[in-house]
């Protein structure tokens, strides 16, 4: 998915072992692990004439993660991938040197029925020595992905490890991303359960951390690796991510995320000269911020 606002200003607060903000990158926090971006698609309605259709664009440095708690997106890319995007499933794209992608509401849903689509759109950065790959892409069933209960709470590997087990997700680097639904009222301990930074993005519900009461649509990170301890309430719907984090920096322009700013430099202008791959039987381009269309 193509990113226009990148940097979320909102505010960021400092609660003990955690700090809150909305969604990253936020103020005080511009990575999670090798997470680098985040963006909450929804819940918003589709039908009647309005539909998804964001047009070809590229990435480098990255891997993209999809994950659709409502509604189906279509995604296509250079590589000649062609994959339904459905609620609880992967579509995991590496970049690497270069990659061009679409997503849109696939043609068997663009009816007058009004449907909802919501879900996250997850950036996670490549190792220095991966920038540079050959660009892939992995779709993987929800019903593959590992899952399990402890009392009222359910729980999913998206990717990565964690508890014990692995995501069939191939990623590149240490992280874990883990999905928490609950029931009723949950004390949820993490420690010795994830490795690394840990980001907890609060889709529904509420959570008591550190004796503060944070709400959906906020994000906490830990100020302590590889512990975490808050109380869930009846019904919320959490995910966890992060993992071990890189030495060096990124940097992001757009859509593009690399260790080095050169690469950034000539990914720019490898776009505006539309020297990146191409979607098959797609002539659509998005331009570059600030350049005309």
């Amino acid at each position: 998915m193509s990113n226009t606002d990148l940097i979320i200003e909102e505010r960021s607060r400092d609660i003990g072992d955690f700090l809150v903000g909305r969604l990253i990158p936020f103020r005080k926090k511009r990575m999670v692990g090798p997470f680098i971006f985040i963006d909450h698609m929804g819940p918003a309605q589709i039908g009647n004439g309005k539909y998804m259709d964001i047009d070809q664009h590229p990435h480098i440095g990255l891997s993209t993660l999809t994950y659709m708690l409502e509604g189906e997106i279509q995604h296509q890319d250079s590589i000649g991938s062609d994959q339904l995007i459905k609620p609880g499933s992967v579509n995991w794209m590496t970049a690497g040197k270069g990659v061009t992608h679409t997503e849109r509401t696939p043609e068997q849903n663009r009816t007058g029925e009004v449907r909802t689509v919501h879900g996250y759109q997850i950036w996670v950065a490549l190792p220095k020595e991966l920038e540079e790959m050959e660009p892939q892409f992995h779709h993987i069933d929800a019903a593959d992905l590992p899952h399990w209960k402890d009392g009222g709470a359910s729980f999913k590997l998206v990717a990565g490890k964690g508890y014990g087990k692995q995501s069939p997700v191939p990623v590149h680097s240490e992280l874990f991303m883990v999905e928490v639904i609950c029931s009723e009222d949950y004390d949820l301990d993490i420690s010795g359960q994830l490795e690394g930074e840990i980001g907890i993005c609060i889709v529904e519900g509420d959570i008591q951390a550190c004796d503060n009461h944070i709400t959906e649509g906020n994000m906490l990170v830990s100020k302590i690796d590889n512990q975490c301890a808050i109380k869930m309430k009846a019904g919320t719907h959490l995910l966890l991510f992060g993992g071990q984090p890189f030495e060096e920096e990124r940097f992001i322009f757009w859509n593009f995320v690399s260790s080095s700013k050169e690469r950034l430099e000539k990914a720019k202008q490898d776009w505006r000269s539309k020297k990146f791959p191409q979607v098959p039987n797609d002539n659509t381009y998005v331009p570059l911020p600030g350049e005309p269309v």
